[in-house]
């Protein structure tokens, strides 16, 4: 990948709905050496104004692709557009970052990460999650030996939404459904923490009144070793602990989430003080005693802070292509064992497996 100058990056963000203006505008806006040039939104362009200030709004994603001021095309559309936009933008010359899930399928992802390669461009998957609060205090603890070997994993996303919302995320079609939308952050991080599995056993479901997509997803990742189980549910009213992890020297227990989205939509800049704190302790149970451990603080600038250092050949890719492929063999691999009621492998070459093991050893 060929380096450019210290001038600030040009971002080009392709659509501006709840991703791009929660998620990537702000923390874009927060990152020294990248700025937002220009919006493809069907949105006008007044409508954009106050939240983004003097920015160029084009009506689709190939004016924007066409632009010659733009050097990183983020893709924040909804999910059956992300590789064919992925693809277009590299073919165009442009560094891009992609909203997860990355593609619909191992060979969608397959074939944007072989563009990539062949036009030395910058493809990363917006994997925020990898810098929570909770995640990175788990990691820690995990790492620190405070349970010893872990046996067993959950990591939950639930929430209480009984009302199916008329919203493409929740409707039936390529990319609907909550394991295409919650799933890519619990797999990504799990894969993170354990490395690949032997086989994943998923039961996907749609449990609310008039739901048409899978609003219920229970996955169960197989290692030799342990087992990590990966849920989300929209009808959880009272809630249940983002992380409970089970070693054979104890337990570790973290019960509320990261707090930086509920920061975000409260209107908070990134970076501001208290950006990322999280005052939910993670606990430890050893058999005999509870204490409460150190907590790290959360901040997903770091992604963009990556992302402008890999561009300017200054770092390396915040989420490398083996490890995207990776996910997206779960997410496909939970697919076809829900559908198909068995455990499945993953679709992965051994290349892709040597590949994704190496990324995690660099």
């Amino acid at each position: 990948m060929s380096p450019i100058s210290a001038a600030p990056i040009r971002a080009g963000l392709i659509g501006f709905g709840y991703a791009g203006r929660t998620f990537h505008a702000p923390l874009i806006a927060a990152t020294d050496g990248l700025a937002i040039t220009a919006v493809a939104s069907s949105q006008v362009a007044g409508d954009l104004a106050e939240s983004l200030g003097d920015v160029i709004v084009v009506a689709t994603p190939a004016a924007l692709l066409e632009r010659s001021d733009i050097d990183l095309v983020v893709v924040a559309s909804p999910n059956d557009s992300h590789a064919p936009l992925a693809l277009a933008a590299l073919a165009a010359g442009k560094h891009v970052v992609v909203e997860k899930p990355f593609a619909l399928s191992l060979d969608e992802a397959r074939q944007a990460t072989l563009a990539a390669g062949r036009a030395g461009r910058l493809l990363a998957v917006f994997h925020n999650r990898r810098w929570d609060s909770d995640f990175l205090s788990v990691r820690a603890a995990i790492d620190a030996g405070a349970i010893g070997d872990v046996v067993q994993f959950e990591s939950h996303f639930d929430r209480f939404r009984p009302a199916v919302r008329d919203r493409w995320r929740e409707r039936a079609g390529d990319g609907g459904g909550l394991w295409y939308d919650l799933g890519p952050h619990l797999i990504d991080q799990a894969l993170l923490l354990f490395g690949l599995p032997e086989f994943v056993q998923a039961d996907l479901a749609a449990l609310r009144p008039g739901a048409s997509a899978d609003d219920w997803a229970h996955a169960v990742l197989h290692y030799a070793d342990k087992r990590i189980v990966l849920h989300a549910s929209m009808l959880a009213a009272g809630g249940s602990a983002r992380f409970t992890v089970h070693g054979t020297a104890g337990s570790l227990v973290k019960q509320r989430g990261d707090q930086q989205e509920a920061q975000l939509l409260g209107g908070m800049v990134p970076g501001a003080p208290g950006w990322g704190s999280d005052n939910d302790p993670l606990v430890l149970h050893d058999g005999e005693t509870t204490r409460e451990l150190p907590v790290v603080s959360g901040d997903q600038r770091r992604f963009y802070r990556e992302v402008v250092a890999a561009i300017r050949g200054e770092g390396v890719n915040p989420v490398p292509a083996a490890q995207t492929l990776a996910t997206m063999a779960v997410i496909e691999a939970g697919l076809r064992s829900s559908a198909e009621r068995r455990a499945v492998p993953l679709a992965l070459t051994e290349a892709e497996r040597s590949a994704f093991r190496a990324s995690l050893a660099a």
